[in-house]
């Protein structure tokens, strides 16, 4: 899920690191992230997302042995997008919990696919950047194909508003055809 690079990008729409020397080996840390309302434009862009608010991940980071921690939040966010059948705007709720465990690189068995762990392991760097774990996890529960409620595809607009609508005639693939050889019918027989 989250990388762990030795410097945050600049690509990052969304970055709050701890460096692993500083944190407690005996105790959790605790931390509330709220975006920017900077870093929340970039999160819609990089989203295709008409609206974010509410944005919030807050949790924790606790030891698990030598060289181990894991992390253990809640993400909150109300985002909108626009309905795949009506194209009408679609607000969503969003609360999940995120888990993740950071460990050393040698712990992860790499010859595992992902979707069978059992948890969310990520390699150990210098620095937890929590900001990346709350971009992703934001990016998992976005819905895919947001629909609006009761909207089915009989509303659905074919064609842009000004446009000629498509008809039944205009879908049969025959059909130029048939009056095609009509008229070379008339002319060439």
């Amino acid at each position: 899920m989250a990388e762990n690079n030795e410097t945050p990008s600049e690509t990052l729409p969304l970055s709050r690191e701890f460096e692993v020397e500083t944190l407690p080996a005996n105790r959790l840390v605790k931390f509330d992230l709220v975006p920017s309302e900077q870093e929340i434009e970039a999160l819609k862009a990089l989203f295709g997302l008409t609206g974010l608010k509410k944005m919030r991940l807050i949790g924790e980071i606790a030891p698990m042995g030598a060289r181990s921690w894991q992390l253990e939040a809640m993400l909150g966010a109300t985002v909108s997008q626009v309905c795949i059948v009506s194209a009408e705007p679609v607000r969503t709720r969003i609360d999940v919990p995120v888990r993740v465990k950071f460990v050393p690189e040698n712990k992860i068995p790499f010859d595992t696919p992902e979707n069978e762990l059992d948890e969310d392991l990520e390699p150990l760097g210098k620095t937890i950047d929590i900001g990346i774990v709350a971009t992703e996890s934001l990016g998992l529960a976005i819905p895919l194909y947001p629909r609006k409620d009761g909207a089915t595809l009989q509303n659905a607009q074919s064609t842009p508003k000004g446009a000629a609508p498509i008809t039944d005639e205009d879908l049969k693939p025959f059909a130029g055809l048939a009056s095609l050889k009509d008229k070379l019918g008339e002319g060439g027989e």
